[in-house]
């Protein structure tokens, strides 16, 4: 290998699951000195990836990249998958975002723990190909369970990186990193269905109500999106009701009283509500009617509701609806 003046070093993008964690353990293995980068939007989090840190010691940088995400999101150069994940366009942002700190923290090159074949759409060559040449970074990429089957990187060229020292494994079949995972010890580690909202169907129905109909990229409601039940009530304003008590506690940790507006039935146990964008009387009266509907209170009885707007409060009558009533209105669930 290129003899160097200092110790080599890497940066790493860390989802914390099991074929990160051995991706950076492979390159400490040739005494490069290895930090992870994962990021966070309301998408998904860094909490594996910092689990992960924790039992490896491996250093952390966390990331939110929000805005670049959304921007992203109007309009995905290689589309979206299934439901609203832009798989392909997502790994080229975050390396994007990974290769503008190198310089800051001293990286010589990045890595992932990517496997070739491992997913049908965002991990063939093909794929993997498209993020080098989409991230900015082309050549800089090392992925070292599948470096074999690729071309080699300009770590690999400079001698920053026995290839040699480097995995070919591909496919979906996870016998080689159980194996791998057991030589390095590591017992703990998340399954590889991945954590992201955005390949779920129903979140994703409620992620294209939001962006498309309500118009709006509020991050407080794409972080809503995950709790709830959530009604189109019209085209300007949206209903959220809370499903339990943890929910009712996420929504109120989410609720801004100068742009939301609070509904609760204070004489029966009941949930929190919230009602986001434009409204009037009779969006409001709507919205009373179907908070009242998951109260104590029976079908056919007059519930009074509490209205919390701003710094006034006051209270709407409304008829308890039958069970199902507004289903019509429902945004699904994830």
């Amino acid at each position: 290998m290129l003899k160097t003046t200092r110790q080599v070093k890497a940066l790493g993008l860390s989802s914390g699951g099991l074929d990160s964690i051995l991706a950076a353990l492979i390159l400490k293995d040739q005494d490069i000195d290895v930090t992870w980068i994962s990021f966070e939007t309301p998408f998904f989090d860094a909490e594996a990836a910092k689990k992960a840190s924790k039992q490896t010691g491996i250093p952390l940088i966390v990331k939110d990249i929000t805005e670049a995400f959304m921007e992203m999101m109007k309009a995905p150069k290689a589309g979206f998958g299934k439901n609203m994940n832009p798989c392909m366009d997502c790994h080229a942002l975050m390396f994007a975002e990974a290769g503008a700190m190198m310089a800051e923290i001293g990286a010589d090159f990045l890595f992932s723990g990517e496997v070739v074949g491992q997913r049908p759409k965002s991990q063939t060559k093909n794929s993997l190909r498209y993020v080098e040449k989409n991230c900015g970074f082309e050549g800089l990429i090392l992925r070292p369970l599948s470096a074999g089957l690729l071309p080699e990187t300009i770590a690999e060229q400079k001698g920053l990186v026995d290839r040699r020292g480097l995995l070919s494994i591909s496919g979906r079949s996870r016998k080689a990193q159980a194996a791998l995972a057991e030589k390095y010890g590591i017992t703990a580690y998340p399954s590889p269905a991945g954590g992201c909202l955005l390949t779920n169907k129903g979140y994703s129905q409620r992620l294209r109500d939001l962006l498309y109909v309500q118009k709006t990229q509020s991050k407080t409601q794409l972080h809503l999106l995950k709790y709830g039940r959530h009604f189109r009530l019209d085209s300007r304003s949206k209903l959220v009701v809370g499903r339990n008590q943890a929910e009712n506690k996420r929504i109120m940790d989410l609720y801004d009283p100068q742009t939301h507006i609070r509904l609760r039935c204070t004489h029966l146990p009941g949930p929190d509500a919230l009602v986001f964008g434009q409204t009037d009387e009779t969006v409001l009266h709507l919205a009373a009617t179907i908070t009242s509907g998951y109260t104590k209170a029976p079908a056919g009885a007059l519930t009074t509701i509490s209205v919390f707007q701003k710094q006034e409060t006051k209270e709407i009558e409304v008829v308890a609806p039958e069970s199902g009533a507004f289903h019509n209105l429902l945004i699904q669930t994830p």
